[in-house]
């Protein structure tokens, strides 16, 4: 089977490319890097010739809202577009848990969009909604820093390992369309900024990490379920707590 991996040089794509190919498929990546590019449908019609499916982990290259909304919008547009002409009968994309209820992320609102849009292809589809991935705590730290304070809210966190998404991603490319989402998440609920607290205080970090219910999400105040998986979700076997020690 021929699978066409848009954003497959990334951190996700690559390790998708890497086990399609190990059982057998005919994988390919499919970026800027290699001449390929979604958002101004360079080398599309190409790469897609022969395509049975068409995973998209692509990521914008800047996150203002109205660039990252361009970027979704226009990029699947193309998608939908090629992938219809080429006779593509599995569209897979990764997104986000939560896309729709955090409505003052402008991030959130662009994958909602580009969701959106799949939904409407006509073009067998399966979504799959990743919580947090374990590699970004340390960069959520970092957008809610002032100073030497890190203010993070109180809330459930649910993060899951970048290789348990990319093996989440290669399984529904290979199965059946869902015509509808999945959603997958790591096998443990945290406090979101007891974790990052910990996190830091493991690394020698000297910021002081505050508990604060108002603390903005990328632009959003989160309720206590924003950021975790609802009922029926699938759980990866990763543990943070593992992850972690073999990171440091």
């Amino acid at each position: 089977m021929k699978v066409v991996v848009i954003g497959g040089t990334g951190l996700i794509g690559s390790k998708v490319v890497g086990t399609l190919q190990e059982q057998g498929h005919e994988a390919v990546a499919a970026s800027p890097n290699t001449g390929v590019n979604a958002l101004t449908g360079e080398g599309l019609a190409e790469v897609l010739q022969g395509a049975q499916v068409v995973v998209d982990v692509s990521n914008a290259p800047a996150w203002d809202d109205e660039a990252v909304m361009h970027f979704f919008r226009t990029c699947t547009g193309n998608l939908v577009k090629a992938n219809a002409e080429a006779g593509v009968t599995h569209y897979v994309a990764l997104s986000i848990v939560g896309t729709d209820r955090l409505p003052d992320n402008g991030y959130f609102r662009a994958k909602l969009a580009q969701e959106e849009l799949i939904k409407a292809s006509g073009i067998p589809y399966s979504i799959v909604h990743a919580t947090q991935f374990f590699e970004f705590v340390n960069g959520i730290a970092d957008a809610g820093t002032e100073g030497d304070t890190v203010r993070i809210a109180p809330v459930k966190f649910q993060p899951i390992a970048s290789d348990d998404v990319a093996a989440a991603v290669t399984r529904t490319a290979v199965g059946t369309p869902l015509g509808g989402v999945v959603e997958i998440a790591g096998p443990d609920v945290f406090r979101f900024d007891e974790l990052v607290r910990e996190v830091l205080a493991a690394q020698d970090d000297p910021r002081t990490v505050v508990a604060d219910p108002h603390a903005r999400y990328y632009g959003s105040e989160l309720r206590d379920d924003s950021l975790v998986p609802g009922p029926g979700a699938q759980l990866a076997a990763t543990r943070f707590s593992d992850w972690f020690e073999r990171q440091r």
